[in-house]
């Protein structure tokens, strides 16, 4: 195990020539301060504790990996990439924490503590806490089977959090394609990278509320893309008056593993969310999409690598921060 460590990471600092130096390569952002060697010299170590800090959450709790790369999306799209998700409230701000879309639902909190008290053992007050969400969100698909890129580091942490921010901009379960395209078009993503970051529902559960628009689907329809038979299993696995806790893999066939497979559902009718079935039944660009992810795996870890490395680069211009001691609270 510990040599399958050491030449996984050989392979990742290897792939550095595969991508650009900078994101400003990629996307034209002369404002963008990302890179691929930002800790070489004063954190080396930084991805290697990272990875393997996330594989020990990993081996104790398989849920972890869509835990921790979900961190990373709701941080994400809350005025950019900044660690803000992470914030306690204070005097001065509620947090994002009790946000609609985030309370009792997101988790893996204390892994990003104990890797960020690591890290500040090794090489105090360098690495920034949204570095380490960019680089778990990626080690967490990595360990689930799926593709590999560079992260791009250089992230500050931010000195506040909205809560109010947070329940206008993460999209909801129940949202429509037009929804989630003005959502993702409303932080600088595009339609196409909508449907590639869905792909991230391969992995993870969701609980009987956050699909009550499923279980009201009629028992009988004309939609070759709805299933029927999966809509009646799970109205009868939420039929608890009290179903709260009750949940349900976001991909049946594959539920640990990184890959195509959730396309796969929706085309069988059994994307668990309406905001996951509702790419192939309510717009025909997005079906094709997805029908050319079931088509070519390869199209689609590459085009998810793309966008994560675009969504990991949002908000790096909205103002100064800082490297958080603590990733919990401002310095």
């Amino acid at each position: 195990m510990a040599m399958q460590f050491v030449l996984l990471f050989l392979v990742i600092f290897k792939l550095t020539s595969a991508f650009p130096a900078t994101l400003n390569e990629t996307y034209g952002d002369s404002s963008c301060p990302l890179g691929t060697d930002i800790y070489q010299i004063s954190c080396p170590e930084a991805e290697a504790i990272i990875f393997s800090m996330v594989e020990q959450a990993i081996s104790q709790d398989s849920r972890m990996a869509a835990s921790l790369l979900r961190l990373h999306f709701h941080d994400c799209f809350v005025n950019g990439c900044d660690a803000s998700v992470l914030l306690d409230d204070t005097q001065d701000f509620v947090g994002e924490k009790t946000a609609g879309p985030n309370l009792n639902s997101l988790r893996g909190f204390e892994v990003i503590d104990a890797i960020k008290s690591e890290l500040e053992f090794v090489c105090p007050q360098t690495v920034s806490c949204a570095d380490i969400l960019a680089t778990a969100a990626r080690d967490s698909i990595l360990l689930s089977g799926g593709p590999l890129w560079k992260v791009e580091m250089g992230r500050k942490d931010s000195l506040t959090a909205s809560k109010n921010t947070a329940n206008n901009n993460i999209p909801a379960p129940n949202s429509t394609v037009d929804v989630l395209v003005a959502k993702f078009e409303n932080v600088g993503l595009t339609l196409q990278d909508m449907v590639a970051l869905s792909g991230a529902h391969t992995i993870g559960i969701a609980r009987c509320p956050t699909f009550t628009s499923r279980l009201q689907s009629s028992t009988v329809s004309d939609n070759p893309f709805d299933n029927m038979e999966f809509i009646a299993s799970l109205q009868q696995l939420c039929s608890a008056p009290d179903n709260s806790n009750i949940g349900t893999q976001l991909d049946l066939a594959t539920p640990t593993t990184f890959d195509n497979q959730y396309y796969v559902n929706l085309l069988s009718g059994e994307g668990l969310l309406l905001s996951d079935q509702t790419l192939v039944n309510g717009n025909d660009e997005t079906r094709q999409i997805v029908e050319t992810y079931v088509q070519s795996p390869q199209v689609f870890f590459e085009d998810f690598k793309n966008s994560m490395l675009k969504m990991g680069s949002l908000g790096l211009a909205q103002g100064n921060g800082e490297i958080r001691r603590d990733c919990r609270t401002i310095n």
